[in-house]
């Protein structure tokens, strides 16, 4: 196994101190999220490009390492390919056809060559050989130099050959750690997990931030989520997930404050907490979903007034976008089914709610609030590793693990569709169902209620917090199926 990582286009136009900082930083993050994967893996840097190499890799191994560069930021695209000492033409294309020979069957196509050094040949030579002996070699429908089916691309550097096998667009963006953290304040729907995919796409390392306003099935499903984010695209280094409880807060709000201005009130609120969570981590900056005008509280009067309750920078990545743009992304990133399905708990809903809040009526609000309240919930919250989600819900909710199913009860396999096809769970005498995880909470109450159910994720994670969130909701008959040891679950 031999790939070959392009870095993001604008890390290679920064100064070259800069350059090399940042390409350091990727290759550290690759060389973590690589070292569990059970096979010593070779990853070295030079001052555009990453390669990475593992010879005894088999088919698995390789799609392994596929997934983890798929989802890593700072990469434009990685490669996989062959790597040959070079010789004469005829050579380069008998190399070719060996593996592209089989995916030019019915296709147009045509060569493309990058080169680097003295030859005896040019780049126009090595495509006119090479794709004249496919066209005469395989049963391609023919060559098409402006608008091909296929493209057989080919680098040759000095004195190798790279046959290029594979290539895939990488998440772009700049290498988690490569910026400052910030805080996301996260609630589990599509606006909050997007700008927190935006934000670690852009280098930043994300904390998460929850206010709790009521209800341990909305603080399970945002711990999922947030979980879901860190394990898929940050998972290069840890972070912290903190709650705050905030049901004291809404309580005094809705008692003491002016119906038209609970909801700015409620928002300036998380932002004085918020911004005291993060001091206390070091962290210089929060994050927030919010798009202008989506909601009363988010016309551009009502965010000046919200965000003059803190001295600290409040970053919105979603500030322009549409809201149809915002579930794309969501569907792009894997987080839709989460936040689709995600517990809601409104606490604090305005008939009447203002669009302009007037900086004098909100101090004149808020003067009736006691901030005692804010301060025993700041003072309240939890803050725990993120990986470390799973051990506190083993500790809370008991839900029993095991890693034998006796005869008379069932498997339920909750990974996504696509990775359940990949790699099917196989276990004697037992039936297996089949629902993944954003379809489990409506169709778990439909089962028989009398016999003993086992979730199964590939880890142990995610059904782990399917379980706890099932158990949470009244049913006693779940448990969670673990035949390996536990670490990440890549769901």
């Amino acid at each position: 196994m031999h790939f070959i990582v392009k870095v993001f286009p604008e890390i290679i136009i920064k100064s070259p101190p800069v350059r090399k900082r940042f390409i350091k930083q990727l290759r550290d993050n690759l060389r973590v999220l690589l070292n569990n994967l059970g096979v010593s893996i070779d990853v070295q840097r030079d001052w555009e490009k990453i390669e990475i190499r593992c010879p005894e890799a088999d088919e698995l191994i390789t799609a392994q390492v596929s997934e983890v560069l798929a989802h890593t930021p700072g990469i434009a695209n990685f490669a996989l390919i062959q790597d040959y000492p070079l010789a004469d033409l005829e050579s380069i294309f008998r190399h070719t056809l060996r593996h592209w020979g089989d995916a030019l069957a019915g296709k147009r196509f045509c060569v493309r060559v990058k080169r680097a050094g003295k030859h005896e040949f040019t780049s126009v030579q090595v495509e006119q050989y090479v794709g004249g002996g496919l066209l005469e070699h395989t049963r391609a429908a023919g060559v098409d130099l402006h608008h091909p089916e296929v493209t057989v691309p080919l680098e040759i550097k000095g004195e190798r050959l790279w046959v290029i096998t594979r290539k895939t667009q990488g998440l772009g963006g700049f290498p988690l750690g490569a910026q400052d953290p910030v805080l996301s304040l996260i609630s589990g729907g599509f606006d909050s997990t997007v700008s927190t995919y935006l934000c670690i796409k852009r280098g930043l390392r994300a904390h998460y931030c929850f206010f709790n306003l009521g209800g341990r099935a909305h603080e399970i499903g945002v711990k999922e989520v947030a979980y879901y984010l860190w394990n898929k695209y940050g998972a290069s280094h840890r972070v912290k997930f903190v709650t705050v409880p905030f049901e004291e807060v809404v309580r005094e709000i809705l008692e003491k404050v002016d119906n038209a201005y609970m909801g700015v009130t409620l928002k300036r609120m998380m932002l004085r907490a918020a911004e005291k969570v993060a001091e206390s981590l070091e962290i210089p900056a929060l994050v927030t979903g919010e798009s202008v005008a989506q909601v009363s509280s988010q016309t551009l009067i009502n965010l000046n007034a919200i965000d003059r309750a803190i001295d600290m920078l409040v970053l919105r990545p979603l500030a322009t976008m549409d809201k149809g743009d915002i579930i794309d992304i969501s569907r792009k990133i894997g987080t839709e089914s989460f936040a689709a399905s995600m517990p809601e708990y409104c606490g604090v809903i305005s008939v009447n709610p203002t669009t302009k809040a007037r900086m004098h009526k909100v101090e004149r609000e808020e003067a009736k609030f006691d901030m005692a309240i804010l301060e025993r919930a700041i003072a309240e919250r939890r803050a725990q590793n993120i990986d470390e989600i799973v051990e506190e819900l083993d500790q809370d909710l008991a839900v029993p693990v095991v890693d034998v199913v006796q005869p008379g009860q069932a498997l339920i396999d909750i990974r996504h569709p696509d990775e359940e096809e990949a790699n099917p769970l196989r276990v004697s005498g037992v039936d297996i169902l089949k629902i993944p995880f954003y379809r489990l909470n409506n169709q778990f109450a439909q089962l028989d209620t009398g016999k003993q159910y086992f979730l199964y994720c590939q880890k142990g994670v995610m059904s782990q917090l399917h379980a706890a969130n099932l158990k949470d909701a009244g049913h006693t008959n779940v448990g969670v199926y673990r035949p390996e040891p536990r670490s990440a679950c890549a769901i």
